[in-house]
């Protein structure tokens, strides 16, 4: 079983699930954006992907800045509380699989959670080759 956590606006969540997709999998995808977290549901993937809240914190393109959580003194238990509310401030994808959890970004690093790859040549939306021919990562 695959779960994606996913923002179809991304580019990096596309490429990840383009990924996934493209190696035979069907996975469970959860759009945060319209869902929301629950703050057991992120401790729980941060947990599992060794990350903190600012180290999960999504610095541009998300409030973070206007609401003063990229300040050296922010507090973890803060940016968490934002990210209940500003779902968007999740950096992402995150994926789950059986292989573990990770923050998918660069969005090749998925690769690493996949029992199976696709085949190749297998390039990101902006035509940066993952894959060569032979199905290598590059």
């Amino acid at each position: 079983m695959i779960v994606i956590h996913h923002n179809p606006e991304c580019g990096t969540s596309r490429n990840v699930l383009e990924i996934i997709n493209k190696a035979g999998y069907q996975p469970i995808i959860i759009e945060y954006l319209k869902e929301g977290w629950s703050k057991p549901q992120l401790l729980a993937l941060f947990a599992a992907a060794g990350l903190t809240p600012k180290t999960a914190l999504r610095k541009t393109k998300s409030p973070a800045e206007a609401l003063g959580l990229l300040e050296e003194d922010v507090k973890d238990e803060d940016i968490l509380e934002a990210m209940l509310v500003h779902p968007v401030l999740v950096n992402r994808p995150i994926v789950c699989t059986n292989k573990g959890v990770k923050l998918c970004r660069p969005s090749e690093s998925v690769l690493d959670l996949l029992e199976s790859w696709p085949e190749g040549p297998l390039s990101k939306e902006d035509g940066q080759l993952i894959l060569d021919a032979n199905g290598n990562r590059v």
